[in-house]
Protein backbone atom coordinates (compact mmCIF):
# COMPACT_ATOMS: atom_id res chain seq x y z
CA UNK A 1 0.00 0.00 0.00
CA UNK A 2 1.89 3.75 -0.84
CA UNK A 3 2.26 5.92 1.78
CA UNK A 4 2.49 9.90 1.64
CA UNK A 5 5.74 11.19 2.37
CA UNK A 6 6.33 14.64 3.71
CA UNK A 7 9.96 16.81 4.26
CA UNK A 8 9.98 20.18 5.01
CA UNK A 9 13.27 20.92 4.66
CA UNK A 10 15.21 24.41 6.40
CA UNK A 11 18.54 25.68 5.45
CA UNK A 12 21.14 25.11 2.60
CA UNK A 13 21.03 22.95 -0.69
CA UNK A 14 23.06 20.33 1.09
CA UNK A 15 19.75 20.03 3.58
CA UNK A 16 17.75 20.41 -0.28
CA UNK A 17 19.73 17.29 -1.55
CA UNK A 18 19.88 15.56 1.81
CA UNK A 19 16.16 15.78 1.68
CA UNK A 20 15.81 14.20 -1.87
CA UNK A 21 18.11 11.20 -0.83
CA UNK A 22 15.77 10.45 2.04
CA UNK A 23 12.72 10.32 -0.37
CA UNK A 24 15.16 7.82 -2.50
CA UNK A 25 15.25 5.27 0.57
CA UNK A 26 11.96 5.45 1.87
CA UNK A 27 11.38 4.87 -1.54
CA UNK A 28 11.49 0.84 -1.48
CA UNK A 29 9.14 0.91 1.57
CA UNK A 30 6.30 2.33 -1.13
CA UNK A 31 6.59 5.84 0.31
CA UNK A 32 5.44 8.96 -2.00
CA UNK A 33 6.34 12.50 -1.85
CA UNK A 34 3.52 14.87 -0.95
CA UNK A 35 3.46 18.78 -0.76
CA UNK A 36 1.29 18.97 2.59
CA UNK A 37 1.82 17.43 5.82
CA UNK A 38 -2.29 16.95 5.62
CA UNK A 39 -2.87 12.66 5.90
CA UNK A 40 1.02 12.13 5.83
CA UNK A 41 1.95 8.83 7.01
CA UNK A 42 5.16 10.01 7.65
CA UNK A 43 6.63 14.15 8.42
CA UNK A 44 10.15 15.06 7.99
CA UNK A 45 11.66 18.06 9.35
CA UNK A 46 15.05 18.53 7.98
CA UNK A 47 16.44 20.81 9.84
CA UNK A 48 19.23 23.49 10.43
CA UNK A 49 21.04 24.73 13.00
CA UNK A 50 23.12 27.41 11.57
CA UNK A 51 20.90 29.87 13.41
CA UNK A 52 18.53 30.37 16.98
CA UNK A 53 15.44 31.44 14.98
CA UNK A 54 15.95 28.25 12.65
CA UNK A 55 16.22 25.90 15.19
CA UNK A 56 13.13 27.16 17.42
CA UNK A 57 10.98 27.28 14.32
CA UNK A 58 11.15 23.43 14.15
CA UNK A 59 9.42 23.30 17.95
CA UNK A 60 7.12 25.72 16.34
CA UNK A 61 6.52 23.33 13.71
CA UNK A 62 6.51 20.07 15.96
CA UNK A 63 3.37 21.53 17.80
CA UNK A 64 1.46 21.94 14.42
CA UNK A 65 2.02 18.52 13.76
CA UNK A 66 1.14 17.23 16.94
CA UNK A 67 -2.24 18.62 16.44
CA UNK A 68 -2.48 16.88 12.79
CA UNK A 69 -0.88 13.78 14.72
CA UNK A 70 -3.89 14.08 17.19
CA UNK A 71 -7.03 14.83 14.43
CA UNK A 72 -5.79 12.36 12.38
CA UNK A 73 -5.94 9.20 14.91
CA UNK A 74 -9.00 10.65 17.14
CA UNK A 75 -10.55 10.72 12.89
CA UNK A 76 -9.22 6.78 12.64
CA UNK A 77 -7.04 7.29 10.00
CA UNK A 78 -3.87 5.92 11.48
CA UNK A 79 -0.71 6.88 12.87
CA UNK A 80 1.38 9.83 11.50
CA UNK A 81 4.62 9.53 12.33
CA UNK A 82 6.91 12.55 12.90
CA UNK A 83 10.76 12.60 12.40
CA UNK A 84 12.88 15.72 13.22
CA UNK A 85 16.38 15.10 10.48
CA UNK A 86 19.34 17.68 9.90
CA UNK A 87 21.25 19.49 12.27
CA UNK A 88 18.76 20.76 15.03
CA UNK A 89 18.55 16.90 15.45
CA UNK A 90 22.31 16.12 15.81
CA UNK A 91 22.93 19.07 18.11
CA UNK A 92 19.21 18.67 20.04
CA UNK A 93 18.56 15.00 19.58
CA UNK A 94 17.63 14.32 23.48
CA UNK A 95 16.08 17.89 23.69
CA UNK A 96 13.96 17.75 21.09
CA UNK A 97 11.94 14.25 22.83
CA UNK A 98 12.22 16.34 25.93
CA UNK A 99 10.46 18.97 24.24
CA UNK A 100 8.17 17.24 21.84
CA UNK A 101 7.87 13.76 22.96
CA UNK A 102 5.31 12.79 20.38
CA UNK A 103 8.43 12.64 18.15
CA UNK A 104 8.51 9.04 16.71
CA UNK A 105 12.31 9.44 15.89
CA UNK A 106 15.34 11.76 15.37
CA UNK A 107 18.39 11.64 13.36
CA UNK A 108 21.24 13.71 12.55
CA UNK A 109 23.01 14.11 8.79
CA UNK A 110 25.09 11.18 8.68
CA UNK A 111 22.15 8.68 9.36
CA UNK A 112 19.37 8.99 7.19
CA UNK A 113 20.42 5.87 5.33
CA UNK A 114 19.05 3.94 8.45
CA UNK A 115 15.74 5.41 8.06
CA UNK A 116 14.14 2.48 6.13
CA UNK A 117 15.30 0.20 9.22
CA UNK A 118 13.31 2.90 11.94
CA UNK A 119 10.59 2.86 10.09
CA UNK A 120 10.10 -0.81 10.05
CA UNK A 121 10.84 -0.52 13.68
CA UNK A 122 7.69 1.55 14.17
CA UNK A 123 5.91 -0.52 11.56
CA UNK A 124 6.40 -3.60 13.88
CA UNK A 125 5.02 -1.32 17.00
CA UNK A 126 1.84 -1.11 15.73
CA UNK A 127 -0.52 1.19 17.49
CA UNK A 128 2.26 1.72 20.03
CA UNK A 129 4.11 4.01 17.71
CA UNK A 130 3.40 6.73 20.11
CA UNK A 131 5.89 5.27 22.27
CA UNK A 132 8.64 4.56 19.42
CA UNK A 133 11.06 7.57 20.35
CA UNK A 134 14.04 6.54 18.75
CA UNK A 135 17.77 8.45 18.47
CA UNK A 136 20.32 8.46 15.67
CA UNK A 137 22.62 10.45 16.00
CA UNK A 138 25.76 9.23 15.91
CA UNK A 139 28.56 9.70 13.58
CA UNK A 140 28.85 6.25 11.99
CA UNK A 141 32.26 4.44 10.90
CA UNK A 142 31.02 4.07 7.43
CA UNK A 143 30.14 6.74 4.87
CA UNK A 144 25.86 6.77 4.34
CA UNK A 145 26.83 7.44 0.51
CA UNK A 146 27.51 3.59 0.44
CA UNK A 147 24.31 3.02 1.51
CA UNK A 148 21.89 5.15 -0.32
CA UNK A 149 20.33 4.13 -3.90
CA UNK A 150 20.56 5.42 -6.95
CA UNK A 151 19.77 8.75 -7.43
CA UNK A 152 16.36 9.39 -8.55
CA UNK A 153 15.54 12.19 -11.40
CA UNK A 154 16.15 15.52 -10.43
CA UNK A 155 15.19 17.53 -13.55
CA UNK A 156 17.46 19.93 -15.51
CA UNK A 157 19.53 21.10 -12.44
CA UNK A 158 20.38 19.02 -9.77
CA UNK A 159 22.61 19.01 -6.79
CA UNK A 160 25.10 16.61 -5.91
CA UNK A 161 26.86 16.34 -2.72
CA UNK A 162 30.61 15.98 -3.13
CA UNK A 163 31.89 16.71 0.74
CA UNK A 164 30.82 16.88 4.00
CA UNK A 165 31.65 18.44 7.15
CA UNK A 166 34.19 20.58 7.94
CA UNK A 167 37.98 20.97 9.85
CA UNK A 168 37.86 24.93 9.78
CA UNK A 169 36.30 25.09 13.46
CA UNK A 170 35.67 28.95 12.65
CA UNK A 171 34.24 30.44 15.97
CA UNK A 172 30.76 31.35 15.22
CA UNK A 173 30.27 27.95 13.65
CA UNK A 174 27.98 25.09 14.53
CA UNK A 175 28.98 22.86 11.43
CA UNK A 176 31.95 20.51 12.55
CA UNK A 177 29.71 19.96 15.63
CA UNK A 178 26.82 18.75 13.51
CA UNK A 179 27.88 17.40 10.42
CA UNK A 180 31.58 16.07 11.37
CA UNK A 181 34.65 16.47 9.89
CA UNK A 182 35.81 16.47 6.79
CA UNK A 183 34.72 13.61 4.29
CA UNK A 184 35.30 13.28 0.04
CA UNK A 185 33.90 11.27 -1.73
CA UNK A 186 35.67 8.88 -4.06
CA UNK A 187 35.78 10.71 -7.29
CA UNK A 188 34.27 7.42 -9.10
CA UNK A 189 31.50 7.66 -7.05
CA UNK A 190 30.70 11.28 -8.08
CA UNK A 191 31.20 10.78 -11.41
CA UNK A 192 28.92 7.87 -11.83
CA UNK A 193 26.09 9.79 -10.09
CA UNK A 194 26.88 12.72 -12.64
CA UNK A 195 26.33 10.56 -15.56
CA UNK A 196 23.33 8.79 -14.11
CA UNK A 197 21.85 12.27 -13.32
CA UNK A 198 22.94 13.64 -16.83
CA UNK A 199 21.10 10.29 -18.82
CA UNK A 200 18.08 11.42 -16.43
CA UNK A 201 17.67 14.89 -18.20
CA UNK A 202 19.93 16.62 -16.07
CA UNK A 203 22.13 19.62 -17.80
CA UNK A 204 23.29 21.61 -14.92
CA UNK A 205 24.83 19.92 -11.96
CA UNK A 206 25.84 21.82 -8.24
CA UNK A 207 28.58 20.12 -6.77
CA UNK A 208 27.73 20.57 -2.75
CA UNK A 209 29.98 20.60 0.76
CA UNK A 210 30.25 22.36 3.80
CA UNK A 211 33.38 23.14 2.47
CA UNK A 212 33.55 21.89 -1.03
CA UNK A 213 36.57 23.15 -2.06
CA UNK A 214 38.45 21.46 0.18
CA UNK A 215 37.55 17.94 -1.67
CA UNK A 216 40.31 15.38 -1.92
CA UNK A 217 38.24 12.11 -3.58
CA UNK A 218 40.45 9.53 -3.70
CA UNK A 219 40.65 8.25 -7.48
CA UNK A 220 40.99 4.35 -6.75
CA UNK A 221 44.80 4.67 -7.53
CA UNK A 222 46.07 5.94 -4.71
CA UNK A 223 45.90 9.21 -5.85
CA UNK A 224 43.61 12.35 -4.76
CA UNK A 225 41.91 14.51 -6.70
CA UNK A 226 41.16 18.08 -5.45
CA UNK A 227 37.62 20.18 -7.21
CA UNK A 228 39.47 21.30 -9.57
CA UNK A 229 40.48 18.09 -11.32
CA UNK A 230 36.90 16.88 -10.48
CA UNK A 231 35.56 19.67 -12.56
CA UNK A 232 37.47 18.86 -15.18
CA UNK A 233 36.37 15.19 -14.93
CA UNK A 234 32.64 16.54 -14.94
CA UNK A 235 33.46 18.80 -17.76
CA UNK A 236 34.07 15.40 -20.26
CA UNK A 237 30.55 14.07 -19.22
CA UNK A 238 28.39 14.45 -22.19
CA UNK A 239 25.50 16.96 -22.40
CA UNK A 240 26.94 17.98 -19.10
CA UNK A 241 26.51 21.83 -19.89
CA UNK A 242 27.27 23.76 -16.59
CA UNK A 243 28.87 22.98 -13.66
CA UNK A 244 28.80 25.23 -10.45
CA UNK A 245 30.01 24.91 -6.69
CA UNK A 246 28.81 25.96 -3.05
CA UNK A 247 30.16 26.53 -0.32
CA UNK A 248 33.58 27.29 -0.50
CA UNK A 249 36.13 28.57 1.48
CA UNK A 250 38.57 31.54 0.75
CA UNK A 251 41.44 29.24 2.18
CA UNK A 252 41.21 26.47 -0.13
CA UNK A 253 41.29 27.78 -3.67
CA UNK A 254 44.23 26.57 -5.04
CA UNK A 255 46.14 26.41 -8.52
CA UNK A 256 44.06 23.46 -10.09
CA UNK A 257 40.89 25.31 -9.02
CA UNK A 258 41.97 28.57 -10.55
CA UNK A 259 42.93 26.79 -14.22
CA UNK A 260 39.30 25.38 -13.72
CA UNK A 261 37.64 28.74 -13.85
CA UNK A 262 39.73 29.85 -16.58
CA UNK A 263 39.98 26.38 -18.59
CA UNK A 264 36.34 24.68 -18.14
CA UNK A 265 33.41 26.57 -20.38
CA UNK A 266 30.76 24.21 -18.52
CA UNK A 267 32.00 26.18 -14.89
CA UNK A 268 29.72 29.08 -14.42
CA UNK A 269 30.91 32.34 -14.00
CA UNK A 270 29.54 33.01 -10.67
CA UNK A 271 31.13 31.95 -7.56
CA UNK A 272 29.64 32.48 -3.54
CA UNK A 273 32.81 32.97 -1.99
CA UNK A 274 31.67 34.06 1.45
CA UNK A 275 34.39 36.58 3.35
CA UNK A 276 32.23 37.36 6.30
CA UNK A 277 33.89 40.56 7.71
CA UNK A 278 36.10 43.38 5.84
CA UNK A 279 38.49 43.92 9.41
CA UNK A 280 41.28 41.65 9.81
CA UNK A 281 40.85 41.57 13.29
CA UNK A 282 37.09 40.38 13.10
CA UNK A 283 38.02 37.93 10.91
CA UNK A 284 40.96 36.67 12.89
CA UNK A 285 38.56 36.51 15.73
CA UNK A 286 36.37 34.25 13.79
CA UNK A 287 39.20 32.01 12.97
CA UNK A 288 38.60 32.64 9.32
CA UNK A 289 42.84 31.60 8.34
CA UNK A 290 42.60 34.64 6.02
CA UNK A 291 43.37 38.89 5.90
CA UNK A 292 40.92 41.17 3.57
CA UNK A 293 44.32 41.78 1.54
CA UNK A 294 44.10 37.68 0.69
CA UNK A 295 40.84 37.40 -0.17
CA UNK A 296 41.16 40.54 -2.81
CA UNK A 297 44.29 39.17 -4.50
CA UNK A 298 41.78 35.64 -5.14
CA UNK A 299 39.24 37.68 -6.60
CA UNK A 300 41.80 39.48 -9.04
CA UNK A 301 42.80 36.28 -9.81
CA UNK A 302 39.58 34.98 -10.07
CA UNK A 303 39.01 37.62 -12.51
CA UNK A 304 42.38 37.31 -14.29
CA UNK A 305 41.13 33.33 -14.87
CA UNK A 306 37.78 34.17 -16.20
CA UNK A 307 36.61 38.16 -16.61
CA UNK A 308 33.11 37.64 -17.05
CA UNK A 309 32.67 36.02 -13.71
CA UNK A 310 30.79 37.50 -10.84
CA UNK A 311 30.18 36.97 -7.07
CA UNK A 312 28.53 36.09 -4.62
CA UNK A 313 29.36 36.46 -0.29
CA UNK A 314 28.44 36.00 3.16
CA UNK A 315 28.55 38.58 5.68
CA UNK A 316 28.15 38.86 9.30
CA UNK A 317 27.73 41.91 11.18
CA UNK A 318 27.46 42.59 15.17
CA UNK A 319 30.24 39.95 15.23
CA UNK A 320 31.34 40.13 19.31
CA UNK A 321 33.64 42.61 19.61
CA UNK A 322 32.76 44.61 15.91
CA UNK A 323 33.56 48.31 16.13
CA UNK A 324 32.37 50.71 14.15
CA UNK A 325 35.66 50.89 12.57
CA UNK A 326 35.51 47.35 11.39
CA UNK A 327 32.24 47.11 10.15
CA UNK A 328 33.42 50.30 7.53
CA UNK A 329 36.07 47.98 6.69
CA UNK A 330 33.06 45.69 5.82
CA UNK A 331 31.34 48.19 3.88
CA UNK A 332 34.83 49.17 2.75
CA UNK A 333 34.86 45.27 0.66
CA UNK A 334 31.62 45.44 -0.10
CA UNK A 335 32.40 48.62 -2.28
CA UNK A 336 35.70 47.66 -3.91
CA UNK A 337 34.90 43.82 -4.58
CA UNK A 338 31.19 44.64 -5.65
CA UNK A 339 28.98 41.79 -5.57
CA UNK A 340 25.88 40.26 -7.85
CA UNK A 341 24.29 38.34 -5.15
CA UNK A 342 25.16 38.26 -1.72
CA UNK A 343 23.53 36.89 2.15
CA UNK A 344 24.04 38.80 5.08
CA UNK A 345 22.88 38.50 8.79
CA UNK A 346 22.80 39.65 12.08
CA UNK A 347 25.37 37.74 14.38
CA UNK A 348 23.57 34.24 16.32
CA UNK A 349 25.00 32.95 18.68
CA UNK A 350 24.84 29.03 18.43
CA UNK A 351 25.47 27.25 21.87
CA UNK A 352 28.87 25.38 22.26
CA UNK A 353 30.71 27.94 19.37
CA UNK A 354 32.97 29.96 21.09
CA UNK A 355 32.10 33.28 19.87
CA UNK A 356 29.30 32.32 22.42
CA UNK A 357 31.31 32.84 25.30
CA UNK A 358 33.44 35.89 23.71
CA UNK A 359 32.84 39.25 25.60
CA UNK A 360 31.66 42.75 24.25
CA UNK A 361 28.51 40.95 22.63
CA UNK A 362 27.57 44.01 20.36
CA UNK A 363 24.08 45.61 21.68
CA UNK A 364 20.97 43.76 19.15
CA UNK A 365 20.31 47.95 17.93
CA UNK A 366 23.51 48.62 16.98
CA UNK A 367 23.64 45.50 15.01
CA UNK A 368 20.41 46.12 13.12
CA UNK A 369 21.28 49.54 11.61
CA UNK A 370 24.67 47.90 10.69
CA UNK A 371 22.45 45.26 8.94
CA UNK A 372 19.84 47.49 7.35
CA UNK A 373 22.72 49.44 6.20
CA UNK A 374 24.95 46.50 4.28
CA UNK A 375 22.22 45.29 3.39
CA UNK A 376 21.18 48.44 1.33
CA UNK A 377 24.77 48.86 -0.20
CA UNK A 378 24.67 44.65 -1.22
CA UNK A 379 20.77 45.26 -2.71
CA UNK A 380 22.27 48.46 -4.74
CA UNK A 381 24.82 46.32 -6.36
CA UNK A 382 22.57 43.53 -7.34
CA UNK A 383 20.08 46.03 -8.96
CA UNK A 384 22.82 47.64 -10.89
CA UNK A 385 24.71 44.19 -11.68
CA UNK A 386 20.97 43.26 -13.17
CA UNK A 387 20.67 46.48 -14.55
CA UNK A 388 23.51 46.11 -16.35
CA UNK A 389 22.30 42.93 -18.26
CA UNK A 390 19.67 44.34 -19.81
CA UNK A 391 20.26 44.57 -23.72
CA UNK A 392 22.72 41.38 -23.28
CA UNK A 393 21.99 38.27 -24.81
CA UNK A 394 21.56 35.53 -22.25
CA UNK A 395 21.80 31.89 -22.33
CA UNK A 396 19.28 30.41 -19.98
CA UNK A 397 18.63 27.12 -18.79
CA UNK A 398 15.00 26.32 -18.62
CA UNK A 399 14.33 24.57 -15.30
CA UNK A 400 10.53 25.55 -14.05
CA UNK A 401 7.46 26.82 -15.01
CA UNK A 402 6.71 30.65 -14.86
CA UNK A 403 4.38 31.31 -11.96
CA UNK A 404 1.69 32.64 -14.73
CA UNK A 405 0.46 31.20 -17.54
CA UNK A 406 2.30 30.38 -20.67
CA UNK A 407 5.53 31.75 -18.74
CA UNK A 408 8.66 29.31 -18.41
CA UNK A 409 11.56 30.09 -15.64
CA UNK A 410 14.89 29.15 -15.62
CA UNK A 411 18.67 31.02 -14.98
CA UNK A 412 21.40 32.49 -16.57
CA UNK A 413 24.94 31.93 -16.15
CA UNK A 414 25.48 34.51 -13.38
CA UNK A 415 22.30 32.86 -10.97
CA UNK A 416 19.99 35.31 -11.99
CA UNK A 417 16.37 34.10 -12.32
CA UNK A 418 14.91 34.56 -16.26
CA UNK A 419 11.60 34.22 -17.21
CA UNK A 420 9.86 34.54 -20.33
CA UNK A 421 6.76 33.77 -22.24
CA UNK A 422 7.51 30.18 -24.62
CA UNK A 423 5.70 27.16 -23.90
CA UNK A 424 7.04 24.41 -21.48
CA UNK A 425 8.10 22.32 -23.94
CA UNK A 426 11.63 24.51 -23.52
CA UNK A 427 12.34 23.38 -19.94
CA UNK A 428 15.08 21.06 -20.03
CA UNK A 429 16.90 23.24 -22.83
CA UNK A 430 19.23 26.18 -22.53
CA UNK A 431 17.84 28.71 -25.25
CA UNK A 432 19.64 32.49 -25.83
CA UNK A 433 17.14 35.11 -24.28
CA UNK A 434 17.30 39.08 -25.11
CA UNK A 435 17.31 40.67 -21.58
CA UNK A 436 14.04 43.47 -21.75
CA UNK A 437 13.23 43.82 -18.17
CA UNK A 438 14.97 43.52 -14.44
CA UNK A 439 13.16 43.82 -10.96
CA UNK A 440 14.23 43.73 -7.70
CA UNK A 441 15.40 40.26 -7.96
CA UNK A 442 14.66 38.53 -11.58
CA UNK A 443 14.87 39.42 -14.90
CA UNK A 444 12.55 39.61 -18.22
CA UNK A 445 12.86 39.17 -21.52
CA UNK A 446 11.91 36.91 -24.84
CA UNK A 447 13.23 34.09 -26.24
CA UNK A 448 15.39 34.70 -29.95
CA UNK A 449 16.47 33.29 -33.42
CA UNK A 450 19.56 33.58 -34.88
CA UNK A 451 20.63 37.71 -34.79
CA UNK A 452 17.15 38.71 -33.86
CA UNK A 453 17.34 41.17 -30.84
CA UNK A 454 14.85 43.49 -29.04
CA UNK A 455 16.88 46.19 -29.79
CA UNK A 456 16.75 45.74 -33.61
CA UNK A 457 13.21 45.27 -33.02
CA UNK A 458 12.43 48.69 -30.72
CA UNK A 459 11.24 46.75 -27.66
CA UNK A 460 11.17 49.39 -24.69
CA UNK A 461 13.92 47.94 -22.22
CA UNK A 462 13.14 48.98 -18.61
CA UNK A 463 14.52 48.36 -15.39
CA UNK A 464 11.54 47.95 -12.21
Amino acid sequence: MTRKLFIKTFGCQMNVYDSDRMADVLAPLDFTPVQTPEDADLVILNTCHIREKAAEKVYSDLGRLRAKQDERRLAGKGEMMIAVAGCVAQAEGREILRRAPYVNFVFGPQTYHRLPDLVREADLAGADKQSLNRVETDFPAEAKFDFLPEVSPSGPSAFLAVQEGCDKFCSFCVVPYTRGSEFSRPTADVIKEARILVAQGTREITLLGQNVNAYHGADGKGREWGLGRLIMGLAEIENLDRIRYTTSHPGDMDDALFAAHGEVPQLMPFLHLPVQSGSDRVLAAMNRRYTVDEYLRIVERLRKMRPDIVLASDFIVGYPGETQADFAATLKLVETVGYAQAYSFKYSARPGTPAAEMPDQVDGAIADARLAELQTMLNNQQTTFNRETVGRVLPVLFDRPGRHEGQIGGRSPFMQAVHVEADESLIGQIADVDIEICRAYSLAGRLIDGDESGAQNGIRRVCA
